[in-house]
């Protein structure tokens, strides 16, 4: 299933003044290859900080990658099939490189969603339910919680019959470690 998301993104006409300059379904929709239903939908991207608001170009009129560039962010939205769902029909390597991040999965690690990336990612659970999986503990989260993953190395588990769905913010950061 594809999350049918809304997008309104907001800057100025040719007068300086505020106006709409996208209202239209989700943005840019990637399924990742080899991982049935797992499916990420940005909706808006930035490459620097401080942001630059300026100009009417879509900030997703690209190729889904995982992280944002280097002083970037990315928003979006993704969805998490149940486990039983996909875990036998995974090829690692094709769903990271998929989205530009082969560098990223834990290649140690026969989790095949077990990754660390560049990042600081700011999550709110918007349905269902889904495990944190850390190295010393799994944090279970359900609608309404947040989570602040601060570039640690990480996976995800959707142990139930329905799919998780979560909004994130990624922002580039230093690596900790």
């Amino acid at each position: 299933m594809v999350w049918s998301i809304r997008r309104v993104v907001t800057g100025h006409d040719e007068n300086g003044r505020s106006t709409v300059i996208f209202d239209d379904k989700n943005g840019q929709v990637k399924e990742m290859d080899s991982m049935p239903g797992l499916v990420l939908t940005d909706l808006w991207e930035t490459v620097s900080s401080p942001a630059d608001n300026s100009g009417t170009d879509d900030a997703v009129n690209r190729p889904v990658r995982l992280e944002p560039m280097t002083g970037g962010s990315i928003f979006r939205i993704v969805e998490f099939p149940p486990d039983g769902d996909w875990l036998d029909k995974v090829d690692v390597s094709t769903a990271f490189d998929s989205v530009a991040a082969g560098g990223a999965h834990d290649d140690g690690s026969s989790d095949p969603l077990r990754h660390k990336t560049d990042t600081i990612d700011y999550i709110v659970i918007l349905e269902g339910e889904i495990d944190a999986v850390l190295d010393t503990e799994t944090i279970r989260l359900r609608r309404g919680d947040a989570l602040v993953q601060r570039g640690t190395v990480h996976s995800w588990s959707v142990k139930g019959d329905k799919p998780c769905v979560l909004a994130v913010t990624l922002v580039s950061a230093t690596p900790a470690v």
